[in-house]
């Protein structure tokens, strides 16, 4: 144990002031219910105040939510918490030297994961900032998920050298990753099991006492760093892993001619003592901002922490970077199902007016950050066809990596007018509810094309109406004949 650390920590007493850096997804919530705790005195939202993003901070001092789509009870909190003056969203990081604890909440994305060099340029900044305000006693915690080593290697390198402190001596550092999903953020934040890895047992300890007010059901799991860095990586890796695996399963049905739906009742219909199976829903393809890039974190962590070589089958490509290349298919393999159905209407996809309907890659959520539309949308227009968006939750103006002459709008009608073919690529509630015959009629043809991305469509509805269906893993139903 380290004697000075606890020694500064008894000094400087209960942790009192947070602040969190970077006002997403993670950092809102995070902040508000930090504030909400009554153990806590006041919470820093810290967001740069730049041209893309720096309207957050007007927002969130109004007690407004920058963030859309359906997440139960956050603006209600933000709005509790600013008005009790807990909480409040800040540009100047010189307030990090009022902090007892600060957390960072910055994405770190890959831009070509083929190299296994992360984008880690807005964490670093976010870390300097700290850096630069440090005071002795101070926590800091990275919640970001990261490549493992990076917590005791490159944070804290450049916390050390921006504070001249000593990291596990003058100040704790820990890495406690984030376990949410859009459109429960609040809700995981208080029931998941909190990972918790400390450089030292110290900063362990320090840290649980940061998270321990907001659990409600969740517990406090103490780590090393590096093991909590490898625990979030790999848990994301694994549930990319299982939707691959299902993405196939759903390829071989339609080649096949069966219903993947069926199958997977089938195998998830197995129960009892030692026995698990884990199988999740296909789908157009994987999004988001984590499954898609957290296998290439893990792999290029055993380079970056290995202390002698991974013995693995000689001239195997990893299986985790090829379930990430199964996910990453899904969306041409849409373009192929529109393709193939086209052309039972006599239409090429060049020419041919496509509706793509849902920009977000998760279901009644406006979070698009590497939505599997993106790469349907390119292919499809460099094919030669034209491909209007709808969504009703994202607002054009803010979504991340729209292509260039791309234009979202959440007038359906308007989407669907004229379209040969119908492409679903979230399962959002406006699109369950789609009525066949009021979109065809808005189509104007007798046959159009529906692909179905998310089976949130009753094929054999649709099917009656006169359109061309084809839906992942309906090998059942995509062979179907064109009615008259």
């Amino acid at each position: 144990m380290n004697d000075k650390l606890q020694q500064l920590f008894n000094e400087r007493g209960p942790i009192k002031t947070i602040g969190v850096i970077g006002m997403g997804y993670v950092g809102i919530p995070a902040a508000v219910l930090f504030a909400d705790a009554p153990e806590f005195d006041l919470v820093y939202g810290f967001q740069r105040d730049s041209p893309s993003s720096g309207y957050k901070i007007n927002m969130l001092n109004s007690g407004e939510s920058p963030l859309k789509g359906e997440e139960p009870g956050l603006e209600d909190l933000i709005a509790t918490v600013v008005g009790e003056k807990k909480f409040e969203c800040t540009a100047d990081f010189s307030k990090v030297a009022e902090c007892d604890a600060v957390t960072l909440a910055i994405q770190t994305p890959f831009e070509n994961p083929k190299d296994l060099i992360p984008d880690f340029t807005p964490l670093i900044d976010g870390i300097r900032n700290v850096g630069r305000y440090l005071t002795p006693g101070s926590l800091v915690v990275l919640e970001s998920t990261i490549t493992p080593g990076t917590t005791t290697g490159m944070a804290r390198d450049i916390l050390e050298e921006e504070s001249g402190l000593v990291a596990g001596e003058d100040f704790g550092l820990a890495h406690a990753p984030e376990r949410v999903m859009v459109g429960r953020l609040l809700k995981n934040i208080r029931e998941h099991d909190r990972i918790v890895g400390g450089i030292d047992d110290v900063s362990t300890r320090r840290a649980c006492e940061l998270y321990g007010p907001v659990l409600t059901k969740g517990i406090l799991i103490p780590m090393s760093a590096t093991a909590a860095e490898v625990t979030k990586t790999a848990e994301n890796t694994f549930r990319d892993l299982q939707i691959a695996a299902v993405n196939e399963l759903a390829l071989y049905c339609e080649a096949m001619g069966i219903n993947v739906y069926d199958v997977r009742t089938g195998v998830d219909s197995l129960k009892g003592e030692g026995i698990t199976r884990a199988i999740l829903w296909p789908g157009a393809g994987v999004g988001g901002h984590c499954l898609t890039k957290d296998t290439y974190h893990l792999e290029r962590g055993v380079s970056v922490v290995a202390a002698e070589p991974l013995d693995y089958p000689e001239g195997r490509e990893s299986l985790f970077v090829l379930a990430r290349g199964i996910n990453d298919f899904m969306p041409a393999h849409m373009l192929h199902l529109a393709e193939s159905a086209l052309r039972q209407i006599g239409k090429p996809i060049a020419g041919a007016k496509i509706a793509l309907l849902g920009w977000a890659f998760l279901n009644d959520s406006d979070d698009a950050r590497n939505t599997p539309a993106e790469p349907f949308y390119r292919t499809a227009r460099a094919a030669g066809a034209e491909v209007r968006i709808h969504d009703p939750w994202v607002d054009p103006e803010t979504a991340p990596d729209v292509p260039e002459g791309a234009d979202i709008t959440h007038d359906l009608e308007a989407v669907l007018s004229g379209a040969d073919a119908v492409v679903i690529f979230a399962g959002h509630k406006e699109y369950r509810a789609l009525v066949p015959a009021a979109v065809k009629a808005l189509c104007g043809c007798s046959h159009p094309v529906l692909v179905d991305g998310r089976n949130v469509a009753d094929p054999d509805a649709w099917i009656a109406e006169g359109f061309v269906y084809k839906g992942i893993g309906r090998g059942d139903k995509n062979r179907h004949p064109v009615g008259e």
